[in-house]
């Protein structure tokens, strides 16, 4: 699951959402675009810090981002381990 935190009329969110979608016919992937001005709470957490992407609940990217480090970080497998496991070195 990907979730897009964005704002109207913010170029950076628009060519976020670009890339993203442009991504489709190399990954699969579910999409969700989330207006922080629309939400409750959004605005103030993110303030100018959009766009954000989220991937399967985690950020993933902030500002920008390309279709092949996009690609590359939907396809790296989920280990909730791996963060608990390097926390130990």
């Amino acid at each position: 699951m990907v979730v897009l935190y964005h704002r109207d009329d913010c170029c950076l969110c628009d060519e976020a959402l670009a890339t993203i979608e442009a991504c489709r016919d190399r990954v699969r992937f579910s999409l969700e675009v989330v207006d922080v001005d629309r939400v409750p709470g959004l605005s103030e957490k993110y303030g100018a810090e959009v766009p954000v992407v989220e991937i399967d609940g985690r950020k993933a990217f902030k500002y920008r981002l390309t279709a092949d480090e996009f690609v590359r970080r939907i396809r790296r497998p989920w280990r909730p381990w791996k963060r608990f496991a390097d926390a130990l070195r």
